[in-house]
């Protein structure tokens, strides 16, 4: 099956490198998504754009794909499935939940000229990066791609409801699973509350797992490829 890889806020396709070979190696074709805005020199780029550029991807998969977001691009990849629902086969959530009608996007941190730049590892203290070594934080920062401002400030727009039918596999990083299920349980999370087919996935990292448990992380992955 086609798998579909977009990366969280400041990350680029390149984000899924050590994650690829085993998604291959199980039989599966990953497409790690480089989007508008990352990398490419462009600041102008909105979370249009961006979501153009997922449902080409989509479109372009031999047969159903699987979508997988990472932290804020869960909306992206929840974005895919209420656009083409026909076509995703499954959305896979990493480190993070769609945002709801009418939110912002990822209106996080200040913007300067124009973008949000990565604002270091203080608001990551704790459970989100408690995996990273030194190395592997000063790798992270220093590839990290500021996002425009018309992608964090971007409204997300969703607008069928047969997205609530497309299986969704909720891998739980730096939270665990009886939490996410709490807080989706206490509306907290009103798109995946309305889901009708949820599995819930530990893995035992940071939030980063891509970079921590990329084996592990691709085995759960095709795990759930097989079974939609």
């Amino acid at each position: 099956m086609d798998i579909l890889l977009i990366a969280g806020l400041w990350l680029d396709g390149s984000a899924w490198n050590e994650v690829v070979p085993t998604l291959e190696a199980l039989g599966h074709r990953p497409v790690p998504l480089t989007l508008p805005g990352q990398g490419d020199g462009s600041t102008s780029a909105t979370l249009d754009d961006q979501v153009a550029a997922v449902l080409a991807a989509v479109d372009s998969a031999s047969g159903k794909t699987m979508v997988v977001g990472h932290s804020a691009a869960c909306t992206l990849a929840w974005l895919a499935a209420d656009a083409r629902p026909e076509k995703v086969a499954k959305v896979a959530l990493i480190g993070g939940f769609p945002s709801a009608d009418g939110d912002s996007y990822a209106d996080f941190f200040e913007l300067k000229d124009g973008v949000m730049p990565f604002p270091g590892w203080g608001p990551f203290e704790g459970p989100d990066s408690a995996d990273l070594d030194e190395e592997t934080r000063r790798t992270i920062a220093s590839a990290a791609i500021s996002v425009p401002g018309g992608v964090a400030k971007g409204v997300v727009r969703l607008t069928d409801e047969r997205r609530f039918e497309v299986p969704v596999v909720l891998v739980c990083p730096e939270f665990t699973p009886a939490q996410a299920q709490e807080w989706i349980g206490a509306g907290d999370v009103p798109e995946l509350a309305k889901a009708k087919h949820i599995d819930v996935v530990d893995i035992d990292s940071g939030h980063w797992p891509m970079v921590t448990k990329p084996i592990e992380l691709a085995r759960i992955l095709a795990a759930s490829a097989a079974e939609a």
